[in-house]
């Protein structure tokens, strides 16, 4: 190799998603409205402690975002909330009473007594 060439490797994703939550992507974009693209992970400031997971269709990619390519569809991940996802794991768990995706999220310091929103 010379000088002027320079490996990359590819990077692991922000964010793993287990096989339930890759299979939740999927339903999600089974039956997404028409323009949507994928399904974009973001934290806005919400909650009592300052930041909360929102899940939401996206209609269009930004170039800084991440981009996730799961068996179901694209799963991107907001560029300003990577910082405070890396290392996370997201999965989908439903139960009797509940159903919605959770967080191991590492980064997190600490989380509100409802579970709505988290601080790093």
């Amino acid at each position: 190799m010379s000088d002027t060439q320079t490996k990359t490797r590819k990077l692991p994703a922000a964010v793993t998603l287990t096989a339930a939550a890759e299979q939740r992507v999927a339903d999600l974009m089974a039956k997404a409205p028409a323009e949507a693209i994928g399904v974009k992970l973001s934290t806005p400031r919400r909650g009592c402690s300052g930041l909360a997971y929102s899940v939401d269709y996206v209609t269009e990619e930004h170039g800084f975002d991440e981009k996730i390519e799961t068996p179901g569809g694209v799963f991107y991940i907001d560029s300003a909330s990577v910082l405070y996802l890396v290392g996370s794991v997201m999965d989908w768990v439903e139960d009797d009473f509940t159903a919605g995706f959770t967080f191991e999220n590492p980064n997190a310091k600490g989380a509100c007594g409802c579970g709505e929103s988290f601080m790093v």
